[in-house]
C-alpha cells in the first residue's frame, strides 16, 4: 500500500464520525484499517440520510462514504464469545485501537484499556469521548452540535449575538478525530524509543476549545467575553463578506499599509476619525463596512475580483460545493478522488488534504480503497488471522523440539 505508515494495522472499533475520521486519516497516510462493525446494521451512519445512493437493496449513505475510506469491514458478535475471541485476535497483532464508546462500554464487553494494553503492550489506544473520560461529566454523551454549544463555537458564531449558528459541518467530531490522528502518530514515533504504546485521549470539547484561538485569549487574557458578529473579523478591519453590485466578495485588509493601498483604490477616507488605523477601524466597524459597500455598489463581482488582485487585496468569492469539486484547483491538488466501489462502481470522493513530496495523489498511498460494504472482508480478515495462529503455532512446535542447548535433536 506504501505510505508512511505502511505496515501499521489499525483496529477501528468507532462509530459515527469523530473515531472514523481519526482512522481514515491513518488509512490515508497507508496503515492498513480494519473497522470493526456489528451485525445488526453496522456503524450508525451507515443508516444517516438521505441521501442514499445505489441499486435498491444495496443502497449506501452517502454519509457513511464521507468517512471511511481505506478501510476494510468485518462484522464481529462482540456479544458472542467468537466475536470476543476474534476481536482478541486482532488487537494482539494491531498497532492502533481506535474507540469511542461511552466510558466504560468496553470495559464491560472485556476490552477495557488496561486489559487491551496488557494483552500487547505495544498497542496505541486511542479513545474519543464527548466531554473527556474523567471530570464530574465525563459521563455525558458526545454528540457535534451539542458540543459546538457546549464548548463555546456557536456562541461566536452567527449574524450577531443571541443568535448563535452551528458551523455547517460536524466539526467538532472532525477536529477530535485530526486532533486523536496527531496523537496517535505521536504516540508510534514515541514507541520507536520505547517499545510501548501509551493511551491517547481527546474529546469533543477538547477539540473545539484547542480551536479557540484569539477568541480564547480574548477570554483568558483581555477578560472580554467574545460575541458572534457575523461574517466580519473581530480585531481587523475590514477583514469579512461585503456586497458587489451582483454578488458577494470577502476581502482581508490586514496591514495599514495595504489599507492605505485599498482605500485610495477605492476612494474610500484614509486619516478621517474611525479610519485612521486598525483599532479605530474595529471600533467603527459598522461605518467601515458601509463605506466599503458604498465604494463596491457600481462593481461587479467578476471585475471587482481582478481589481482586488492588482491593488494586492487577498479577495474571494464564495463557492458552492459543486463549484468547489469542479474548480480545476481543487482536483489539481488531489482533493478528488476516483475509488471503485463493490457496489456502487466508480465514485468520486473529496479526497486527503495531504500530499507528500510532489506526488499528484494526495495522502500517502499508491492507489485508495472505496469504503467498504458492511462485512465485506470479513472472510478475508478472519482467514488472514487464521493463517497466522497456523504459522505461530508451528512455530511454538519449532520451538518445543528444540533441547535446553538450542541444539537440533
Amino acid at each position: 500500500m506504501s505510505g508512511p505508515l505502511d505496515g501499521v494495522l489499525v483496529v477501528d472499533l468507532s462509530r459515527a464520525l469523530a473515531g472514523p475520521h481519526a482512522a481514515m486519516m491513518l488509512g490515508d497516510l497507508g496503515a492498513r484499517v480494519v473497522k470493526v462493525e456489528h451485525p445488526g446494521g453496522g456503524d450508525d451512519s451507515r443508516g444517516w440520510g438521505p441521501p442514499f445512493v445505489g441499486p435498491p437493496g444495496a443502497t449506501e449513505a452517502t454519509y457513511f462514504l464521507s468517512c471511511n475510506r481505506n478501510k476494510e469491514s468485518v462484522v464481529l458478535d462482540l456479544k458472542s464469545e467468537k466475536g470476543r475471541r476474534d476481536l482478541g485476535r486482532l488487537l494482539a497483532r494491531a498497532d492502533v485501537l481506535v474507540e469511542n464508546f461511552r466510558p466504560g462500554v468496553l470495559d464491560r464487553l472485556g476490552f477495557s484499556v488496561e486489559a487491551v494494553t496488557a494483552a500487547n503492550p505495544r498497542l496505541v489506544v486511542l479513545s474519543i469521548t464527548g466531554f473527556g473520560h474523567d471530570g464530574p461529566e465525563g459521563n455525558r454523551a458526545g454528540y457535534d452540535q451539542i458540543a459546538q454549544g457546549e464548548a463555546g463555537l456557536m456562541s461566536v458564531t452567527g449574524p450577531r449575538p443571541g443568535e448563535p449558528v452551528r458551523v455547517g459541518v460536524p466539526i467538532a467530531d472532525l477536529l477530535a478525530g485530526m486532533y486523536g490522528a496527531y496523537g496517535v502518530v505521536a504516540a508510534l514515533h514515541e514507541r520507536h524509543r520505547t517499545g510501548r504504546g501509551r493511551v491517547v485521549r481527546t474529546s469533543l470539547l477538547a477539540a473545539v476549545v484547542g480551536v479557540h484561538a484569539y477568541q480564547g485569549t480574548r477570554y483568558t487574557v483581555a477578560g472580554e467575553v467574545p460575541r458572534a458578529q457575523g461574517n466580519h473579523h473581530p480585531s481587523i478591519c475590514p477583514y469579512g463578506l461585503f456586497h458587489a453590485a451582483d454578488g458577494l466578495v470577502q476581502i482581508s485588509v490586514g496591514s495599514e499599509q495595504l489599507w492605505r493601498t485599498f482605500a485610495a483604490a477605492f476612494e474610500l477616507p484614509v486619516d478621517e476619525p474611525g479610519f485612521a488605523t486598525n483599532a479605530e477601524r474595529v471600533g467603527a466597524m459598522d461605518q467601515v463596512v458601509a463605506a466599503v459597500e458604498a465604494a463596491f455598489a457600481s462593481w461587479p463581482v467578476s471585475r471587482l475580483l481582478p481589481r482586488l488582485a492588482d491593488v494586492g487585496v487577498p479577495a474571494g468569492e464564495v463557492k458552492t460545493l459543486d463549484q468547489v469539486y469542479e474548480w480545476e484547483q481543487t482536483r489539481s491538488q488531489g482533493l478528488v478522488i476516483e475509488v471503485d466501489h463493490a457496489t456502487l462502481g466508480r465514485i468520486n470522493l473529496p479526497g486527503p488534504p495531504i500530499r507528500l513530496d510532489d506526488e499528484p495523489r494526495a495522502g500517502g498511498r499508491d492507489t485508495h480503497l472505496a469504503p467498504p460494504t458492511l462485512g465485506q472482508h470479513t472472510a478475508d480478515v478472519l482467514a488472514w488471522l487464521d493463517s497466522l495462529d497456523r504459522d505461530s503455532d508451528r512455530d511454538s512446535d519449532r520451538d518445543s523440539d528444540r533441547d535446553p542447548d538450542g541444539d537440533q535433536p
